[in-house]
């Protein structure tokens, strides 16, 4: 039989197990780990911008004293600090932490100076960190400014074993200056980076006026500024909104400049001209968190797709600075037009959507507008000025009372030295004597022989006075909001001189301004205009061959196969295909295949059923209409600009009932004012074209009425020049009947025989 293990205490480790149910026992733990995804992961705190794995690695950097003004040290050294001793989770994640803070296209005010290849724009990634080596910036000494002044409160590392600051308590304003971006559970915060002396002014606005007006932050404070440039193209409006309600999304768009270029709009234009009116387009700024490599992968692959058949070539020439070419396909194109379509069809635009989540004071998440962030971290700011000067307060207090014991030592320091010399035990005597604390006396024990000296005495004295002087300033300062606020201010316009727009770090990147209205984008504007001739095989096989060839060319088709449709059009129109099931489709002629071979199947690029017959080919032109008539004898006109359409599974056109097939999709000319219809019972029927009903879909009306049978063919004319139709034989002659009045009767006649000579077919073409 076997036997329990019991554990020290003598235990049944069997009696520790709970019976409860799986559902709250789950839901219990999940929200444990929801709840330590958002407080100790995912979001950062609005009082140092920081997420722990970033406050934990500028803490371990600290510790390693990696200040500016040291040397380097391995990546590996900092990553292996910081998981061994503070955050428990993989070297991975620790150390792409660690890239990202030292990228300066990722960070606005990187935190790491990095020295090694911490990856690049294009989208290649950092060496391993046995390669690497990095430091701390001056930001990140700014940052944590203050650590070792009683600013704020430690606690104990996941072992116990260590200590780590809650928060860094520096001025500098990390949250909004460089923004954070994090998913944790039910929650996600998306925050962009900031001008920090926009921040700044913001800042001092709020503390000389605690009721400010949204629109006046606003007006301070303009918006993001990303490290990589660029261009946002919203409305005033909109950014505000979104600052209000810390919620919202606008654009952010590379930049286009010529920095060679001779003419000053021709620089801002990213025009550069290479005479002869040939002139090509060069972008020196990116969207923020759009790799480069990639973003020069969608143009090449929209240029070879023919998306933009009006680009010819794109080129990378960047060096240290952001120079992509882009090479028209001729000096004739609009430049705007080509920014435009850069803009819709790449990464060049992109959205940036705005979310405020932040952890409060109290580590509580919540999504706040601009001026309670504001509120808040000056709040935060003033709690952690109130904790330096106490700090300080203490410190001066326990060194008055030293320096106080000194000067006493002095004043009788005959008697003192008598008892050092005479005493055994000197401490007691010289408290009871002379009034001393324990600390005093200990302090006066401890003294050196040279600082015996007249000179010393009168250094106390002065330092006594300088520290009473700093403590009643100290008591002033804790006593007044309104000190409080000035030495805040003090410190901030301190901050700005550091980051003011005057220097290369401070400096506005991304331009804000409202887009003028957008050019017309259309990729048809964008094909070329060419003459085609349309060839399309019965067996469904469709090409294009350039230029306007004769209909009646003999052209080779595959064995087996033969012509159904050849017709002239040009690279800018689009096809309408119809099928016997009523089905149209939408073709551009501009993407089909070369006319050297066959072909291909024009069921490649259109989702077209097997049992479906092509009935026609009609070039769209907008406002032309079409004749469209069923086996049933029913039918209606249609415009071709509602039958066009954008997938490639077409429209549904005409609801045909059982086996119904569409016979005649046949465009209709404006000048014609009748239509013929002929059955399959050979009897003819004209009507006036008013009475053809005019729908987008549908069974229409009936054109004319059968016993047996059904509809053969139909097709419009102009009564005043006569009903055509098509002759058999080779020569294909076409014969006219102008007097067609007495086979003229109401819109759905059963008609009777036609003229002499009409087809057998029983159809007009």
């Amino acid at each position: 039989m076997a036997t329990t293990d019991l554990d020290d205490s003598g235990a049944d480790p069997f009696d520790a197990i709970v019976d409860a149910p799986f559902d709250s026992a789950l839901s219990e733990r999940y929200l444990v780990y929801a709840l330590s995804t958002i407080t100790a992961r995912s979001l950062p705190d609005l009082r140092d911008g920081l997420k722990p794995v970033h406050r934990r690695l500028l803490w371990t950097m600290r510790q390693l004293k990696l200040d500016p003004a040291s040397g380097f040290k391995k990546s590996a050294r900092v990553v292996g600090e910081v998981i061994g001793k503070y955050h428990p989770h993989g070297d991975t994640a620790a150390y792409d932490a660690m890239v990202r803070l030292a990228q300066d296209f990722a960070l606005r005010y990187p935190l790491v100076e990095g020295q090694g290849n911490f990856g690049n724009i294009d989208g290649d990634n950092a060496a391993a960190y046995r390669y690497t080596e990095a430091r701390l910036t001056k930001t990140a000494m700014r940052l944590m400014e203050g650590l070792d002044a009683g600013t704020v409160d430690f606690i104990p590392t996941y072992n116990n074993e260590e200590e780590e600051p809650e928060i860094m308590p520096g001025l500098f304003p990390n949250l909004l200056a460089n923004g954070a971006s994090g998913i944790a559970v039910g929650m996600a915060t998306n925050i962009p980076s900031h001008n920090v002396a926009e921040i700044v002014d913001a800042t001092l606005e709020v503390i000389d006026n605690p009721h400010v007006e949204h629109a006046r932050l606003m007006e301070i404070f303009k918006g993001p500024d990303f490290a990589t440039g660029g261009v946002v193209p919203e409305s005033a409006e909109t950014i505000s909104h979104a600052y209000e309600t810390g919620r919202g999304s606008f654009r952010v768009r590379g930049r286009f400049h010529a920095a060679e270029a001779e003419k000053a709009e021709d620089r801002d234009a990213g025009i550069e001209r290479l005479g002869g009116g040939q002139w090509q387009l060069v972008i020196s700024e990116i969207p923020y968190q759009v790799a480069k490599g990639k973003l020069i992968e969608q143009i090449a692959a929209a240029i070879s797709d023919k998306k933009l058949p009006i680009l010819e070539d794109v080129r990378d020439e960047s060096d240290e600075q952001i120079r992509i070419v882009l090479i028209p396909r001729s000096r004739n194109i609009d430049p705007e037009l080509l920014k435009e379509s850069i803009y819709k069809l790449t990464d060049m635009e992109t959205r940036f959507g705005l979310n405020l989540n932040v952890l409060d004071a109290t580590r509580t998440p919540m999504v706040m507008g601009l001026k309670e962030l504001l509120d808040n971290w000056i709040a935060s700011q003033i709690d952690i000025l109130q904790r330096r000067s106490r700090h300080r307060l203490d410190q001066i207090a326990r060194r008055l009372e030293l320096v106080e014991g000194y000067i006493i030592a002095f004043l009788n320091l005959d008697r003192v030295i008598e008892i050092i010399r005479t005493e055994d035990e000197p401490k007691p005597v010289m408290m009871a004597e002379f009034n001393l604390t324990d600390r005093q006396a200990e302090a006066i024990l401890n003294m050196r022989l040279r600082s015996l000296r007249k000179l010393e005495e009168m250094q106390l004295r002065n330092e006594k006075d300088e520290l009473l002087k700093e403590q009643d300033e100290l008591d002033k300062l804790l006593g007044s909001p309104a000190r409080q606020r000035t030495r805040l201010k003090r410190d901030l316009n301190a901050l700005r001189k550091e980051y003011g727009e005057d220097t290369d770090l401070g400096r506005r990147r991304t331009t804000i301004e409202e887009a003028a209205p957008a050019v017309e984008f259309s990729m048809d504007a964008m094909i070329e205009k060419e003459p085609v001739t349309i060839i399309l095989s019965q067996k469904g096989w469709i090409r294009g061959a350039k230029g306007h060839l004769p209909l009646d060319q003999d052209f080779k088709y595959k064995e087996g196969d033969g012509p159904a449709f050849v017709i002239h059009a040009q690279t800018t129109d689009k096809l309408l295909l119809a099928t016997d099931q009523g089905r149209f489709f939408t073709l551009g002629a501009d993407k089909l295949p070369g006319a050297r071979g066959f072909g291909e199947p024009v069921r490649n690029t259109l989702d077209i059923e097997t049992t479906a017959h092509i009935i026609s080919v009609i070039v769209h032109e907008p406002g032309k209409r079409l004749l469209l008539a069923a086996s049933t004898g029913k039918g209606f006109a249609a415009v071709t600009d509602d039958l066009l359409a954008e997938t490639r599974k077409g429209r549904q056109v005409v609801n045909l009932p059982g086996k119904a097939v569409l016979r005649v999709a046949r465009p209709i000319d404006k000048a014609h004012d009748h239509v013929a219809v002929v059955g399959e019972n050979r009897k003819l029927v004209v009507f006036n074209l008013e009475e053809l009903p005019q729908m987008t879909r549908g069974q229409g009306n009936k054109l004319q009425n059968y016993r047996d049978g059904g509809l053969s063919d139909a097709t419009t004319f102009t009564m005043e020049e006569g009903l055509s139709w098509t002759m058999g034989g080779k020569e294909g002659r076409t014969r006219t009947e102008t007097e067609m009045w007495q086979w003229k009767v109401a819109r759905g006649g059963a008609g009777r025989l036609p003229p002499q000579g009409f087809p057998r077919d029983n159809t007009f073409s």
